[in-house]
């Protein structure tokens, strides 16, 4: 027994050897082919590739007058109109602060395989700043701290020309050239602000030139409800959606565009029991110019137009009555620019920032005033805030102390939806430590 197994192991280590070295030995070419193949694998470009980018942020606020605001007093628009007393004090002269950490903020860039030969790329980027401020008198109620979609795009990309679909920025908001400030509020107020459900299509024209065409609806931001209307009605009834045309020029150091928007809105559908079809029809242009190098960045910004309200800005329309008791609408008219000054140090960056707004009011006759900036007969005239602030950077860490001067003219209302007679000035001092870790 013991001989039969010795001399199976003997057989089965002879088969073995016969393969082993039956087998040829690798040249040095052969060898070299193998391993450029393997590094060729290595480096052909993944079909599917997705990277989570981010940041943890934290603001402490310190407000010396009370404010129009959004989120907890994170986001300020303007200071409100003096309020006084039985004493003749201004209760709105009052402070207030908060620490907050709902501007955190988290996304996902990813890329498949090619569409119809274009580049498909997409994203998604959510932060917990939610959609609505908690009811006062229910408490419990509203979304603020909850997570809150902005950015949900696709992207098909055929070198020339690009086709962007979903939710992102509003067009008149342009990523690479808007307010660098500390505050969230990303110079609101002067800069339009918010996102979009929309299409976009992008044409280069030669290498630094491009056309950019959109179509979208309001959607978190949105134009202000008239009488008998819900929240973004205006949007929901109208037939077809606000067209941006914008034309932009891009090469190493300078960004630079103008663009125009043409926005057709239907407030309601049935107006003094009467089906209705009327309209505001609005129109915008805006210029921006962008010139940054390895020290310095500087930016500035112009709109024009009327109902801005859905880009967070002053303004909005107006009602009329007509013969047979109808409203019918017309836009306001609201004018903004800002410039941007700041450094692009890597470790030691200061920056300051000056905006102003003007009401231009509406055409006179109206019944009914749909505008952001009233308060009872009183209204804006105009707003002006200048900042500065220093961001030290360490790697993906920042700390970055801002102080913000907000002043606001507010007068009483007169039959053109300006502000006139009784002027009074006020203004509230915002200070501001911003601390991010990103990723």
């Amino acid at each position: 027994m013991k001989k039969s197994i010795l001399l199976l192991i003997i057989i089965v280590y002879q088969i073995i050897s016969n393969n082993i070295f039956a087998q040829e030995i690798p040249t040095n070419e052969e060898l070299l082919k193998r391993i450029e193949k393997l590094e060729a694998e290595k480096a052909k470009p993944k079909e599917w590739d997705a990277s989570l980018y981010g940041w943890v942020r934290a603001d402490y606020i310190f407000d010396s007058r009370q404010s129009a605001y959004s989120r907890e007093y994170n986001l300020n628009l303007y200071p409100l109109d003096e309020k006084l007393d039985a004493n003749g004090k201004d209760i709105n002269a009052a402070g207030s602060s908060n620490f907050l950490a709902i501007t955190t903020r988290v996304g996902i860039n990813f890329k498949g395989p090619d569409v119809w030969g274009a580049k498909a790329t997409g994203k998604i980027e959510a932060d917990f700043f939610g959609n609505t401020e908690l009811n006062k008198t229910t408490a419990g109620t509203g979304s603020t701290g909850l997570l809150r979609l902005r950015h949900a795009t696709a992207t098909l990309d055929w070198r020339k020309t690009a086709v962007t679909f979903g939710q992102t920025w509003y067009p008149s908001f342009i990523p690479e050239v808007f307010p660098g400030v500390a505050n969230f509020n990303t110079g609101i107020m002067f800069n339009p602000f918010g996102w979009a459900g929309q299409i976009r299509v992008s044409q280069k024209l030669n290498t630094e030139l491009s056309f950019i065409a959109v179509a979208y609806k309001d959607r978190e931001f949105q134009t202000a409800n008239a009488n008998g209307a819900s929240a973004n009605s205006a949007t929901f009834n109208s037939v077809i959606p606000t067209f941006h045309g914008q034309l932009q020029y891009k090469n190493k150091n300078i960004v630079a565009g103008i663009a125009a928007e043409y926005q057709s809105l239907q407030p309601v559908i049935e107006s003094n029991a009467l089906a209705s079809d009327e309209k505001i029809n609005a129109s915008d242009f805006l210029a921006y110019f962008k010139y940054s190098n390895e020290k310095i960045s500087a930016k500035v910004y112009g709109i024009t137009g009327g109902n801005l309200h859905h880009l967070v800005m002053l303004g909005g329309f107006a009602g009329y009555i007509e013969a047979n008791g109808q409203e019918s609408y017309k836009p306001s008219k609201t004018s903004a620019f800002w410039v941007d000054i700041a450094s692009n140090n890597a470790k030691l960056a200061p920056g300051v920032f000056f905006g102003y707004t003007k009401n231009s009011g509406v055409d006179a006759g109206f019944k009914n005033l749909y505008v952001r900036g009233i308060s009872g007969a009183r209204i804006l005239d105009d707003v002006w805030r200048a900042s500065a602030r220093v961001d030290f950077k360490q790697n993906k860490f920042s700390i970055s102390p801002e102080l913000e001067y907000t002043a606001a003219k507010w007068g009483d209302l007169n039959s053109s939806g300006k502000a006139e007679n009784n002027m009074k000035n006020v203004g509230n001092l915002r200070g501001i430590i911003r601390v991010m870790y990103s990723f």
